[in-house]
């Protein structure tokens, strides 16, 4: 069966206590829809590099990743839009 590794962009650490019991909320209910499909619930990563034929820069690019999940195919979509080896 495929995974699949959803890459997240944007975002920022919380700057109170209250935002970040908002923001965990918010990601645990994202993992209730996603229910047992989620293989490895993932992390935050740290600073983003960008890498070219002109080398290696610390500035993560226009648009940083900021964290990373992965899991099986899951049906988030209505059915006439799903993949037709998640059906």
């Amino acid at each position: 069966m495929p995974k699949f590794v959803f890459a997240y962009h944007g975002g920022g650490m919380p700057e109170t206590p209250e935002e970040g019991a908002r923001m965990m909320a918010a990601w645990n209910d994202w993992y209730a829809v996603m229910g047992g499909a989620v293989v490895d619930g993932g992390a935050p990563v740290g600073q983003s590099m960008t890498v070219s034929q002109g080398g290696v820069t610390g500035d993560g690019g226009a648009n940083p990743l900021s964290g990373l999940q992965s899991s099986k195919p899951i049906r988030l979509m209505p059915p006439a839009k799903w993949p037709t080896d998640v059906q």
